[in-house]
């Protein structure tokens, strides 16, 4: 039998209260600037069991303008912005290699939280992007060594054969350099953090970078 998909996601609940616990948020506690505010809630999505927390939304654009999202995984949230990784060739980095402008977007349902990212961004020097890419996994060096992303592939076959070298070679050789690989550094000009509500009373406030620093705004849900 054929799905209902409109009678499906009319059975969907937001915020199921047996796996949502939603925690309030005074904004006039927050800190003057985004990035300690982003670290407490990320340990609090590990603490409440979020599942893979670090993974995150990245939209970017192509060179006429049209927009492209998908999942990536953080890399790292400093002073000098929000990190991620990806092939130079592959769509996203033609994307912004194009246009470097970028945004991001974290959901937590387990707390009822969004983090939204936005700001332009730059990559990281060379040997930067390597060292991080050989503090992970033999997994993701195998999958950097298999390269090509976002190009046609001709067949599961052909990426079998691919992924298998490339995994011999991650193992024998820890350290190989894989240069087309790239470090991305996105810095915030804006930071939204969402606190969703059993009310509806959501809590949306907003960082904006200004030459005299940060300044925070609440905006209506």
């Amino acid at each position: 039998m054929a799905t209902d998909l409109h009678e499906l996601l009319r059975s969907l609940r937001v915020w199921d209260p047996q796996v949502t616990r939603l925690p309030s948020f005074d904004p006039t506690t927050a800190p003057a600037a985004p990035l300690p505010l982003f670290a407490e809630w990320f340990a609090a999505a590990v603490a409440a069991g979020q599942t893979e927390p670090h993974t995150v939304s990245l939209a970017t654009s192509d060179e006429g303008g049209l927009p492209d999202v998908r999942i990536v995984m953080l890399h790292g949230a400093d002073e000098t912005g929000w990190s991620f990784a990806s092939h130079a060739g592959s769509r996203k980095g033609r994307h912004l290699t194009a246009r470097p402008y970028a945004a991001l977007c974290f959901y937590w349902p387990v707390l009822g939280r969004q983090v939204r990212v936005r700001g332009p961004v730059s990559a990281a020097p060379s040997e930067e992007a390597q060292g991080d890419l050989h503090a992970r996994s033999t997994g993701a060096l195998a999958a950097a060594l298999t390269g090509r992303q976002s190009e046609i592939l001709g067949s599961v076959e052909e990426m079998a054969r691919a992924s298998e070298s490339a995994w011999e070679r991650a193992r024998s050789e820890p350290e190989a350099p894989v240069p087309s690989w790239t470090l991305y550094r996105l810095r915030p000009e804006e930071v939204e953090f969402f606190q969703g509500d059993e009310a509806r009373r959501h809590v949306r406030l907003r960082y904006r970078s200004t030459e005299d620093g940060w300044t925070r705004e609440l905006l209506w849900p």
